[in-house]
């Protein structure tokens, strides 16, 4: 039995499952260690056995109900061809796209798995470590998001060269959003096969893009993703991020084929409370700044997050991943705190 699956399957459960956006990071002295072993960012992604250590990490320090695939969602450009980079202290490098020809060099989506095996190798080596209650989410990012790195070259805010770049190349952007979004099926199927339970989908710079531009490049083509492979795994549960569209969110609620919708901080609960429908399962929200206070000001929060939610379906996790400087104590008083939970 699994707390998680009930409710992401929509059945009635006696309190909200707990887990964590990057909840495998930075703030665990454990994944620090491991990444030195590993030498590199890349080499930990690619490493099977080690990805699959960081990602049990957390499950076997506080509990978590759902653990989360150790991997990037750049892995899947890296796997395309691009030259992709982590550099300590800026992120991600990426090779930008800047006409047709690059698009072109990149455009054989079914030559991806070869570079994603070990991918696939850390989904099964995770299933048979973890504890029978706890699944395993597997993930991607959405096309407009990583169409953003492959055109910006790096994480840009605003994203407003990815931008220009759609309006000013429309036909060359919508051939880089059907060719990441068929990669995207191949590479979320795989990991389907290879034993995930639930998939999460996360379009992490959807807020850049104006409403309409929303539901075109990051709506649409999430859910062609979603409907493809549920053709084949119809019983396979999504989870949806598009962080910060603000009222669109509504939107994506509307989408049947979208099992959860994961919700970042800066949505107002009243507003979901208004305009979501009571009985779609609602994942989120909570600021990742109260991870790094005083227990009183988490515990506050705590309270607040958790009565706001307490009449609809609700998975409780951060509004965004978990930050560097989040205290070890606190992730652990929140798993307490909703573990303790009566809804």
């Amino acid at each position: 039995m699994s707390l998680f699956l009930d409710c992401v399957k929509g059945l009635q459960v006696e309190r909200p499952p707990v887990w964590f956006m990057r909840q495998a990071g930075r703030y665990l002295s454990d994944y620090r260690e491991t990444r030195a072993r590993a030498g590199s960012f890349l080499n930990l992604c690619y490493n099977s056995d080690l990805a699959t250590e960081v990602t049990i990490q957390p499950i076997e320090k506080f509990g978590f109900d759902a653990a989360i695939l150790f991997a990037d969602i750049l892995l899947i450009l890296d796997a395309l061809g691009v030259n992709v980079r982590f550099v300590e202290g800026q992120g991600p490098l990426i090779e930008p796209v800047k006409e047709k020809k690059d698009i072109e060099r990149i455009n054989n989506v079914h030559a991806i798995h070869e570079k994603l095996f070990p991918v696939y190798e850390t989904v099964r080596k995770i299933k048979k470590e973890l504890p029978t209650n706890v699944p395993l989410i597997g993930f991607a990012g959405a096309p407009w998001t990583l169409a953003t790195y492959l055109i910006n070259g790096k994480g840009e805010q605003g994203s407003l060269t990815a931008k220009k770049f759609l309006i000013e190349n429309n036909r060359d952007f919508e051939k880089i959003i059907k060719l990441l979004t068929e990669a995207t099926i191949e590479y979320l199927i795989m990991q389907i096969k290879a034993g995930a339970d639930v998939i999460k989908i996360f379009d992490s710079w959807a807020g850049a893009l104006n409403a309409d531009m929303v539901l075109r490049y990051s709506l649409r083509p999430i859910k062609r993703i979603v409907i493809e492979i549920k053709k084949q795994f119809p019983k396979i549960p999504f989870i949806v991020f598009p962080r910060s569209v603000n009222t669109i969110y509504s939107n994506f609620c509307d989408e049947d084929c979208f099992d959860v919708l994961a919700v970042d901080q800066f949505l107002d609960r009243k507003w979901i409370a208004n305009e979501i429908q009571p009985n779609k399962i609602i994942q989120g929200n909570l600021d990742p700044i109260f991870l790094t206070q005083k227990k009183k000001i988490l515990i506050q929060e705590l309270k607040k997050v958790t009565q706001d939610f307490k009449k609809r379906p609700y998975i409780f996790n951060l509004g965004h991943g978990i930050t560097p400087d989040a205290k070890v104590e606190n992730v652990e008083l929140v798993v307490n705190y909703i573990k303790g939970l009566k809804f």
